[in-house]
């Protein structure tokens, strides 16, 4: 029999699911349980349990049939439990390193308690971690056991479910359960902490209680906060059937009304509408339930409505005078640079129009272009237009696009009409979204550097990154992208905003899994390849660690002369390094030597992907895409400690490489003169990478996003990574 059962109901909670299991599997004190409930959720969660359950005999999952809520996936897992204590435990919070060991220890000194009270700290998305400010609440009760009558203090910390753990047979003998509703957690824990006899507490921090940007079910504002005033009749129901709790209800009374209140006075929680019905319903059972006198603070609930309004009014007068000064600058400097869509809000939608932009409106590139190529194609009626940034890049477009200039009054008229927005980079924050347009977010590939709000524990890597407002940006999408579900995952993350991912697979790849053998032989020709060349196509990435990014990890004309004259060397450099002084330290002149070929000026990297023969780099997301041509893959992983360490990242990319990984020069050197870097093992790796990182790019990527999102058509699902055509003919893996 453990000492704990962990019960963890889980619910639309894939990008938080792994580092709430992983908190209490890695805890020192070993002796639990973990009862995961899969509340039917539609996500990952379930794929997740399973994988853990089959790497942990500790993990227990049950599968729900339907959704029931959070309080009843608790009930469901209760008859499950075994151990001497339960601890429920919210699917994205974390449990504290020790935290298992010190409660354990706790409830050895004080002789099995039926309830310990432990600590907590708020774990806020940009960073922040504020501990409960009742704390010493916990220091006060003493070493010994106590009730609530004994320090009827307890009661005011926050009464929830998880800051607690029960003993099992205490819980059984009272039929504690559950009841269905939003705020389930309060007639559990009144009648819980009023029934115990011995109650205990732990001055520690044992439980990370994340403050998600948004996915609080009660931070939403809708009519289901109305469920508090059943939930606080279940609680008087409660005290009604015990006798010997009569004593409770001034205090319990006193309770309710301060918890409605402060339900009614967040900005957050009701709509407008309906604060009048729900402050009459909260006087109501205010005065239904009145034992003894009212206090001051309370007395507001012995009015109406509009007297209450009117005293909260009073109070907000002079802070509104100062936020209206406020806003009313912001106001005009926002219809300035709106301009046209300010105007034209009114205007209906066009429901044929949609607005693309890549790479910081750089021209027609990446998965956007993928999927207006897609659309041209099977959506002709749809209009699509360009942003771009300049008249220059203007002048780069493919003949007949049609396109607007950033900022320019006809941006304005486009983007105020547009149905659809398809980028791989967040709008500009004055772009305005409309109800009824749809934000599709492309994203620039599988993600293995920490991303958005990840970053926020990254300092140096988020150097004059507004991670806040970049993610008010995303606050607009309506889908994201998703080539494999590792970046589902990440995305859900990192980027804490409503938006639906769809597993359509990366649109831009859709070139690399149909390519044949010739397609870049007229890539090859404009670069000045020899006839007859193997290419090996070098794209290192910038580093956070190195002032302006760059890093001197390869001597290129030492490597170019050690791959011998029938191989050519094609670099690419990271985009932000493109203008800086990277090229000047070397590159520039062996490309006019023609030692190696600089390609970073090439606007599609498809291509030349697609013209290389195998890929040399170091943690560029390039590689991701890569493998989907199934050609060989080296990873120069000298300085991945430091990378990794500065920047953050997902997995370590060394110990799941797509291919060989060389520490040195010397070594990929070797690799190289020895055919290391094509033989079997180099491929049995790739064959693992694309499996779980080409799950989604089946080839019809940008046809699945405009038959979904743009025809309203129902697509099949993407096929799992199958044989790449171009292999087929690619002599890579040939004998030299």
């Amino acid at each position: 029999m453990p000492r704990f059962s962990i019960i963890v109901p889980v619910f639309k909670v894939q990008g938080f699911l792994r580092e709430c299991l992983d908190s209490v599997l890695e805890q020192s004190y070993t002796d639990v349980e973990v009862i995961a409930v899969d509340d039917c959720s539609p996500d990952g969660c379930g794929a997740i349990l399973d994988g853990y359950a089959a790497r942990d005999p500790r993990v227990r999952v049950l599968h729900l049939p339907e959704n029931v809520g959070l309080g009843r996936a608790r009930n469901a897992g209760m008859p499950l439990a075994t151990g001497d204590y339960l601890f429920f435990l919210d699917s994205d919070d974390t449990l504290t390193p020790g935290a298992l060991r010190a409660v354990a220890d706790r409830l050895d000194e004080t002789a099995d308690p039926d309830v310990l009270v432990f600590d907590y700290a708020r774990t806020y998305w940009w960073g922040g971690t504020r501990r409960n400010v009742l704390a010493r609440v916990l220091t006060e009760a003493g070493a010994d056991t106590f009730s609530a009558a004994d320090h009827p203090e307890i009661l005011d910390l926050l009464m929830v479910v998880w800051n607690k753990v029960y003993r099992r047979a205490f819980v059984e003998r009272e039929g504690f359960a559950f009841p269905p509703g939003y705020y389930e957690d309060t007639p559990w824990t009144f009648p819980v902490m009023l029934s115990a006899e011995r109650i205990a507490t732990l001055d520690r921090i044992c439980l990370a209680y994340r403050q998600r940007r948004q996915g609080n079910i009660l931070s939403t504002t809708s009519r289901k906060h109305f469920d508090i005033h059943d939930q606080y009749e279940r609680v008087f129901a409660f005290v009604d059937s015990r006798p010997e709790l009569s004593g409770w209800r001034p205090y319990l009374h006193h309770k309710m009304g301060e918890h409605c209140l402060d339900i009614l006075s967040k900005n957050d929680r009701l709509p407008e509408e309906d604060k009048a019905e729900f402050f009459r319903l909260t006087a109501a059972l205010f005065r239904k339930h009145r034992s003894g006198p009212v206090p001051a603070e309370l007395r507001v609930l012995e009015g109406g409505f509009t007297r209450y309004r009117m005293r909260r009014q009073a109070g907000r007068a002079g802070r509104e005078l100062v936020r209206r000064g406020r806003q009313v600058r912001r106001t005009a400097a926002t219809r300035v640079r709106r301009g046209w869509s300010a105007v034209h809000e009114h205007r209906s939608l066009d429901p044929n129009l949609a607005v693309y932009s890549a790479f910081s409106h750089k021209g027609v590139l990446g998965d956007p272009a993928a999927v207006y190529a897609a659309a041209r194609e099977l959506a002709p009626h749809i209009r699509g237009v360009w942003v771009v940034r300049d008249e220059e890049q203007a002048a780069l477009l493919p003949p007949e696009t049609e396109h607007v200039l950033l900022d320019s009054l006809r941006y304005r008229q486009v983007t105020a009409r547009a149905t659809y927005f398809v980028n791989n980079v967040n709008w500009p924050g004055s772009l305005a979204k409309r109800p009824g347009s749809v934000h599709v977010h492309t994203h620039q590939g599988t993600p293995l550097k920490f991303m958005a709000a990840d970053l926020l524990h990254k300092p140096g890597a988020r150097h004059g990154l507004d991670v806040p407002q970049m993610l008010r940006r995303a606050d607009r999408w309506d889908y994201s992208l998703v080539a494999n579900r590792h970046s589902e995952l990440v995305w859900d993350r990192a980027y804490p905003c409503h938006f639906t991912s769809l597993r359509s697979g990366s649109p831009r790849n859709d070139v690399l899994v149909r390519a044949r053998p010739e397609d870049g032989e007229a890539v090859r020709a404009r670069l000045g390849v020899p006839a007859g060349n193997r290419v090996v196509l070098y794209a290192p990435t910038r580093r956070d660690y190195v002032r302006g990014g760059h890093a001197d990890r390869l001597d290129l004309a030492r490597f170019a002369d050690d791959l011998g004259g029938d191989h050519t060397l094609v670099v690419r450099l990271h985009p932000s390094l493109a203008d800086g002084p990277a090229r000047g330290m070397g590159l520039s002149e062996l490309h006019r030597r023609g030692v190696v070929v600089d390609a970073t000026d090439e606007p599609r990297v498809e291509d030349l992907m697609l013209a290389s023969d195998a890929l040399v780099t170091d943690y560029s997301a390039l590689m991701f895409d890569y493998a989907n041509l199934d050609r060989p893959i080296v990873l120069l992983a000298d300085d991945w400690g430091a990378y990794a360490a500065s920047r953050g990242a997902y997995f370590d990319i060394t110990a799941d490489a797509p291919g060989h990984v060389a520490g040195s020069q010397r070594e990929l050197t070797w690799l190289f003169s020895s055919g290391g870097w094509r033989d079997g093992e180099s491929a049995r790796l790739r064959a693992g990478f694309r499996a779980r990182f080409c799950e989604f790019d089946d080839g019809r990527a940008a046809e699945r996003v405009v038959r979904t999102l743009m025809l309203g058509e129902r697509a099949e699902d993407p096929a799992p990574a199958a044989p790449v055509p171009a292999q087929a003919g690619h002599d890579v893996l040939a004998s030299s």
